[in-house]
């Protein structure tokens, strides 16, 4: 029998100190090079997104990929390309940590809507706040020290 897969997850880091660090006037640039590494990786992108100190991923994965090997991929290729390309003068790396969650096909389009708006929510939120609350909304646990 065949393997059959349909692994959704939606990825969120940040900037290193949650730095507003990347630059919103090469936005097009970055999400288009994240996706390459997506692509590279045999996921699909079906949304992504960023602010200046943060990312959101909506993406299924290859059922041979694993999520840890998948955003190291992502971040290391990513940080490396910023600093040498100099894409974001400022950025000195991203976080050590990421959230991770699982997705429910049916909650596919309420998830890219949300990712789509980004800029628009973060008028409202921070980005600690809001990572809090997917936390929450996922039963995870976590300590405070660990978020700022």
């Amino acid at each position: 029998m065949s393997t059959f897969t349909k692994l959704l997850v939606h990825i969120v880091f940040s900037t290193k100190k949650r730095e507003r660090t990347l630059n919103l006037s090469r936005r097009d640039d970055i999400l288009g090079y994240l996706c390459g590494i997506l692509k590279n990786k045999d996921s699909h992108v079906f949304r992504i997104n960023m602010t200046e100190d943060h990312v959101h991923i909506f993406c299924s994965f290859h059922q041979s990929n694993n999520v840890a090997d998948l955003v190291k991929a992502i971040k290391v290729s990513s940080s490396n390309w910023m600093k040498t390309e100099k894409i974001s003068p400022y950025f000195t790396g991203w976080q050590s940590g990421y959230g991770a969650f699982s997705i429910s096909y049916g909650d596919k389009s309420e998830l890219i809507e949300y990712i789509k708006n980004q800029q628009e929510h973060h008028k409202r939120l921070d980005f600690v706040t809001e990572f809090k609350k997917l936390l929450d909304e996922f039963g995870i646990s976590y300590t405070d020290a660990y978020l700022e």
